[in-house]
Parts: structure tokens; C-alpha cells; sequence
């Protein structure tokens, strides 16, 4: 396991969202579904986000990434388990597609520590494998995801929202409140049995 190393070169991408990326490192990623978020909910938050990132640049202090974190992807998190949008992953049948396709590339391009897949969105936790880039894997897995889904569904379009969430884990700690994070999501968003799929490895089971 690799933890992000703040003196390290960190390779940054960006689409609607900054990502700062280390080869072979550790990384909570959150993606959700096109719907799940009403439109006039983003457009206030994004503008705020980028303000605050046009005073906050890359790399991000541990202090700040915590505040970066609280204002934006914490609300957006706390948004999501309010359910908005179809929900539609609340058939084990369309879950069932995105676990199995996580795990298709499971020791492939990454290794797998945790994962919650949520009525609209995922979260994972996962080792990146060194030759793989964030953005790569995460294209391939919600294109294949996608294009399996919308034909169960009988529908075309977007499913995925394009962009996504991702953190960098730092040290244990953070690894251990990522794990539990995970692990708690579906009660903090009231969900029954039935209504998610949450997965842990070996590691994660002791680890917390």
C-alpha cells in the first residue's frame, strides 16, 4: 500500500473537477448517476468550488484538502443519500453489473479494498496499479457499466455522470475513516437490506 506522498510529483487532471493523481497510490473515488443530482443544486455549488480552488492550488495542505472536502464533496455526498434522481441501483440486478465489472479489473488495474454501490451512486476504495491512470480506468469501467445497464434498462443516453470524486489516502488513518466511511453509507442514508451492495476485502475487514 502507497499513501500520497505530498513531496512527490503529483500529475493533476481536470474535467468539470481537479484530480491530483501519484502512480500507484491508494484513492477513495466516489461517481454517480446523470440524474442523480438536480441541475440547480450544481450550478451554486461548482461556481463556489471553483473560487475557492482559484485561492487554493495544487497540491493541497492536509488542512485544506479536510475543508475542500467538507465544503463541496461532503455536501455533494450528503446530497446523494438523500436519493434524488431514478435510483435505479436499487435492483440487485443492475448492481450486480457494476460489482461484477469491479471486480473484472480487480487485480488487472487496480486491487480492491472496499466498495458500496449505492441506489445512485458508488463509492470505492482501491490501490491503483502503478501503469494505470484514474482517469483511464474509470472510463472503462463506467463505459462498460453503462452501455450494459441501458440495454437491461431498454434505454440509451447518459447514465454516468462523466465526471467523479477522488481523494488521495494519506496515511492510516485516513485509510481506516475512508473504510468506515464506506461501511456506514448505507445506514446513514437509511437504506434496508436489499437496497445496496457492500463489499470488503481481508484487509479492510481488519484493518477497522
Amino acid at each position: 500500500m502507497k499513501f500520497f506522498d505530498p513531496f512527490a510529483e503529483i500529475r493533476v487532471t481536470r474535467n468539470n473537477l481537479p484530480h491530483w493523481q501519484q502512480p500507484g497510490a491508494a484513492y477513495f473515488i466516489t461517481f454517480r448517476m446523470a440524474d442523480s443530482l438536480p441541475e440547480e443544486m450544481l450550478r451554486g455549488l461548482d461556481l463556489e468550488r471553483r473560487r475557492w480552488l482559484e485561492t487554493h492550488p495544487a497540491p493541497l495542505s492536509p488542512e485544506d484538502e479536510a475543508v475542500f472536502h467538507r465544503l463541496f464533496s461532503g455536501r455533494v455526498d450528503q446530497w446523494l443519500d438523500d436519493g434524488h434522481g431514478s435510483c435505479v441501483l436499487r435492483q440487485p440486478l443492475l448492481r450486480d453489473i457494476v460489482e461484477d465489472s469491479l471486480k473484472f479489473f480487480h487485480e488487472q488495474r487496480y486491487e480492491l479494498l472496499s466498495y458500496v454501490v449505492m441506489p445512485n451512486h458508488v463509492h470505492i476504495l482501491l490501490v491503483l496499479h502503478p501503469e494505470w491512470s484514474l482517469e483511464k480506468v474509470l472510463y472503462t469501467l463506467k463505459r462498460r457499466t453503462a452501455g450494459v445497464i441501458n440495454e437491461v434498462l431498454g434505454m440509451e443516453g447518459q447514465f454516468w455522470q462523466h465526471d467523479y470524486f477522488d481523494r488521495l489516502i494519506r496515511d492510516g488513518d485516513h485509510l481506516r475513516n475512508v473504510i468506515r466511511y464506506i461501511r456506514r453509507n448505507p445506514d446513514k442514508a437509511c437504506l434496508r437490506e436489499g437496497e445496496f451492495t457492500l463489499w470488503e476485502s481481508e484487509l479492510a475487514k481488519t484493518v477497522v
